[in-house]
């Protein structure tokens, strides 16, 4: 079974993040499902990276040719 990237990624962190159900804790009317610990300091760091990487990654492929509107159609199974 083939996932998306988007899937693959949304599975993985639904699986990295703890709930206040799964830790057994939170305070009366708060939802069960969220987050103990948001952390939205760390994890902006980690989406400024990343993405700055992917996008020096794809500035890279396309500056050398290797990206281009033709085969990013080819990969995504789109007509051009």
């Amino acid at each position: 079974m083939a996932y998306t990237i988007s899937t693959a990624l949304a599975i993985y962190f639904v699986l990295c993040v703890r709930s206040l159900h799964e830790e057994g804790g939170g305070a009366p009317g708060t939802d069960p499902g969220a987050p103990v610990a948001t952390r939205m300091g760390r994890k902006l760091i980690w989406t400024t990276v990343i993405s700055a990487v992917i996008y020096a990654l794809a500035n890279f492929a396309y500056s050398a040719g290797y990206l281009t509107i033709d085969r990013l159609a080819k990969l995504m199974g789109m007509p051009f």
